[in-house]
């Protein structure tokens, strides 16, 4: 099956948000004071998660991204990714993150079938980032 736009585009691409929770505070995604977390029942769980996946890619999906807030900041999140990994027809597995949890995670990440990072990094100066994150450490990106 070939999933269409109005304009005729193929679609096959699906983004996952796997958590509404983040290591960061950045002022143009979170409120100065914070959010009202999400209780683990008001979220998907990775095996619906999973299943929407199946069907997305039984329809012509082929890269699936996944995004948060930070998505590794969720439990289980590399056990999730191995099972998203071995979804029959999907091409690619694109995780987009902050890199806070990079220099602990890359290894399995990768072991666990993530082929492509997207790393959000607001900018390169030490007082900028910090300013942009509330006190996030460019250094740590």
């Amino acid at each position: 099956m070939k999933l269409l736009d109005t304009h005729g585009r193929h679609i096959n691409y699906l983004r996952l948000s796997v958590t509404d929770r983040c290591n960061l505070r950045c002022s143009y995604c979170m409120p100065e004071q914070g959010i009202e977390k999400l209780c683990h029942d008001d979220i998907l769980t990775y095996e619906d998660l999973v299943c929407v996946a199946r069907q997305a890619v039984a329809i012509g999906i082929e890269k699936i991204r996944i995004t948060g807030g930070e998505p590794l900041v969720r439990r289980d999140i590399i056990r999730f990714l191995k099972e998203l990994s071995a979804v029959p027809g999907l091409k690619q597995l694109v995780l987009t993150t902050n890199g806070l949890l990079l220099a602990e995670m890359a290894e399995d990440l990768f072991k666990a079938g993530v082929q492509r990072l997207n790393i959000s990094l607001d900018s390169l100066k030490e007082q900028t980032f910090a300013h942009i994150t509330r006190g996030g450490d460019v250094h740590r990106s």
